[in-house]
């Protein structure tokens, strides 16, 4: 479908449709050799509450955004190189069904299908679209992810300290470490993680440590002279390591049924 879409007339009108969608406030999204494969909502479990949002598959990045007027007007958009992302498949809940984890090294997040049918047709195109993408880069899958962040509704105390009580005083905060749930004393330290922010980011007190032991490693590890190899042939010396932003958006409900385009050529809804 790929070769077959490229740089055809159906192809940029739909990606023009999309841009349109987004308006001013989204990046201009059509490139040579990019093709629009598919679209669908999705439900997205944000901090506060699980919303309906629009996701879009192109054969080289994962754009999706909030719903305002659908088919119409779409805001907040993210872009996510698909080269990025790794997925796992979740259990099932008693609210959400059908659930699956979107893994990249900067955000992480779980969505769910409004069927099971739905859920294999979009992991099945996006391991295509990733599996070829890579392929074509020559690169590994991304081993490094963020960690997803855990509802404010799944706890009510600090996930750390588990003394202090969460109330319309007492505020959740999130590490961008380790995603907890976390009161405000237990996370009033700030790293630099680079990969995730240009800024120091919020962290458990937990998490401060461990990045703060890392980063002392590492520092040490620069420090450390060459070694000596010796001059005796076929000899290694030991290495001496022998152990071996805002979700919140004005549309809550969820939009009608989506109407996909119509036209003589194949089209991935993703929908049931």
């Amino acid at each position: 479908m790929v070769d077959h879409l490229a740089n055809t007339e159906i192809n940029s009108q739909r990606i023009a449709a999309v841009e349109n969608c987004f308006g001013a406030s989204g990046q201009p999204l059509a490139v040579p050799g990019r093709v629009l494969l598919g679209e669908g909502i999705l439900t997205k479990e944000c901090r506060k509450k699980p919303k309906p949002r629009i996701f879009f598959l192109f054969n080289d990045i994962l754009v999706y955004g909030s719903i305002v007027i659908n088919k119409r007007k779409y805001n907040s958009q993210h872009i996510i190189p698909l080269e990025d992302v790794t997925l796992e498949m979740l259990p099932d809940t008693l609210q959400m069904k059908n659930r699956w984890m979107i893994k990249t090294s900067k955000k992480s997040f779980v969505v769910s299908a409004a069927s099971l049918t739905e859920r294999k047709e979009w992991i099945s195109h996006l391991e295509e679209c990733i599996r070829h993408l890579l392929t074509k880069m020559g690169r590994q899958p991304s081993t490094e992810h963020a960690a997803p962040w855990i509802p404010d509704k799944a706890t009510d105390i600090c996930m750390r300290c588990t003394q202090t009580k969460f109330s319309t005083l007492t505020r959740r905060h999130h590490c961008r470490k380790c995603g907890f749930v976390v009161c405000a004393d237990c996370s009033r330290q700030r790293f630099l993680m680079p990969r995730l922010s240009p800024k120091p980011l919020r962290v458990c007190n937990l998490c401060y440590r461990q990045l703060l032991a890392e980063k002392k490693e590492a520092e040490a590890d620069l420090r450390q002279p060459e070694p000596i190899r010796s001059a005796i042939p076929g000899y290694e010396p030991s290495s001496g390591d022998d152990s071996d932003k805002s979700d919140d958006d004005k549309a809550d409900q969820w939009p009608a049924d989506t109407e996909f385009y119509t036209s003589e050529v194949s089209w991935s809804s993703f929908h049931s």
